[in-house]
């Protein structure tokens, strides 16, 4: 698998033939239209496969799978589009494997219950475990209960993924309180009562386990982060539950230093089965103007981290979403607009931008004026910047990794891990 920065003139024709491929799978694997112009400094997977096979008369999937000794399920990795598909054709070719000498990679998604029906079994292949974003700490430890989920937990448990219970204290909107937090921290009658009420949940709707998410975590609170975080785990596993731990680390940086609280997570990540660093994505007035997420900022986060927490219990976040920003920006004024998977490409080919790239968070951006004369700052996320995280979990040996909003189908995004790695899978 490598990555191609398009040029000025490039078509996909034109590249597919430099790489000798259908042109077909080239736009497929990439989420395009085979008509579709290329943007100079847009950017490209290529992936050759390791083995494909062409549809005979009378051919069914579990036939294939069968032949090859490769599961269902992998057969769905490889070619997305048979997810949409009641049949297969006789003709056309279907990837058996690629390449996944990386090795094995855990891979997680968070998500609502309300997640569109195709896209949730289009994604559910990819993924390794899944966290569903649909239960809030009250400060007297009562547990909100916002969607009916009953369907996307059977379902995931159908594609041999994992669902964890996401426990949080925001709202479905990201909004936090510290109050509850600390009601929560400083009492042992509401963490009694949040741990009776985890139990019920995960008995009555059969999750696998609970995902806890903790906001703002420093050095003065960690202790008691610590104390409530191993009750719950020890009551649980007790259970046979598994639980997974959540932080924001809050990376930022000021001039050249990358700057984030220095908190020693080893105890927090003793008791956790994994420990997900991520932060949440919404568009918020607040966001200064700058990458979406950052590779050095990451790579000098795990350098102080993985001086105490076995690495291979490490998850780290991969950034979904672009942001645009009206300029000049004025904090909690300006208008901050969220863009999709694709979408910010799409704006930048309608506005005639040209795509640049920041070396040291290795990410794109660009820039354009508005209808109505407002200068615009757009950064993003693409396949440059998802190998980058992918390279850091080859670097360190981490678990493996974590998508904050799996809503949106990116093609690049799994085709990326897909034709490297060997997804884990728990469910047989």
């Amino acid at each position: 698998m490598e990555i191609y920065i398009a040029k000025q003139g490039d078509t996909l024709q034109s590249v597919a033939d430099m790489f000798g491929l259908p042109v077909e799978k080239l736009a497929n694997d990439n989420g395009l239209d085979p008509r579709d112009d290329l943007l100079a400094g847009q950017s490209l997977v290529i992936a050759h496969p390791l083995q494909v096979y062409t549809v005979r008369q009378g051919d069914n999937l579990s036939d294939i799978a069968s032949r090859f000794n490769v599961s269902v399920i992998q057969l769905l990795i490889n070619n997305p589009f048979l997810s949409e598909r009641e049949y297969i054709y006789p003709g056309e070719t279907l990837v058996i494997s690629y390449d996944t000498s990386k090795g094995r990679i855990i891979t997680h998604g968070n998500t609502t219950p309300n997640i569109d029906e195709r896209i949730l079994r289009k994604t559910l292949p990819f993924l390794s475990y899944i966290s569903i974003l649909n239960y809030t700490a009250t400060e007297e430890g009562d547990i909100i209960t916002h969607y009916d989920d009953t369907n996307i937990i059977q379902t995931s448990k159908a594609y041999g993924v994992v669902p964890l219970m996401l426990l949080t204290t925001l709202t479905l909107q990201g909004v936090a309180n510290i109050n509850i937090i600390y009601s929560i921290l400083l009492s042992d009658e509401f963490q009694n009562n949040i741990i009776e009420n985890l139990l019920r949940i995960l008995r009555e709707k059969g999750y696998a386990g609970v995902n806890i998410s903790f906001e703002n975590i420093n050095s003065s609170n960690i202790s008691l982060y610590e104390n409530y975080f191993r009750r719950i785990v020890d009551r649980l596993t007790a259970e046979g539950y598994q639980v997974f731990l959540t932080a924001n680390p809050n990376l930022s940086t000021i001039g050249d230093e990358v700057v984030f609280e220095r908190v020693d997570y080893s105890v927090l990540s003793e008791h956790a089965q994994n420990i997900i660093f991520m932060s949440y994505e919404w568009a918020e007035r607040h966001i200064t103007p700058s990458p979406i997420s950052s590779y050095h900022q990451t790579d000098i986060f795990l350098s102080y981290i993985l001086n105490n927490i076995p690495a291979e219990k490490v998850i780290i976040g991969v950034a979904t979403i672009g942001y645009d920003w009206e300029l000049p920006y004025v904090p909690r004024i300006t208008n901050v607009y969220s863009l999709s998977f694709g979408r910010a490409e799409e704006l930048a080919r309608n506005v005639g931008a040209v795509i640049n790239y920041d070396e040291l968070s290795k990410t794109p951006f660009f820039r354009y004026t508005s209808g109505n004369n407002i200068e615009h700052i757009v950064w993003y996320i693409n396949s440059s910047s998802i190998n980058a995280s992918l390279e850091l979990v080859s670097k360190y040996g981490l678990g493996g990794i974590s998508i904050w909003n799996i809503t949106i189908f990116n093609p690049q995004l799994w085709l990326i891990i897909s034709s490297q790695y060997e997804i884990e899978k728990f469910y047989s």
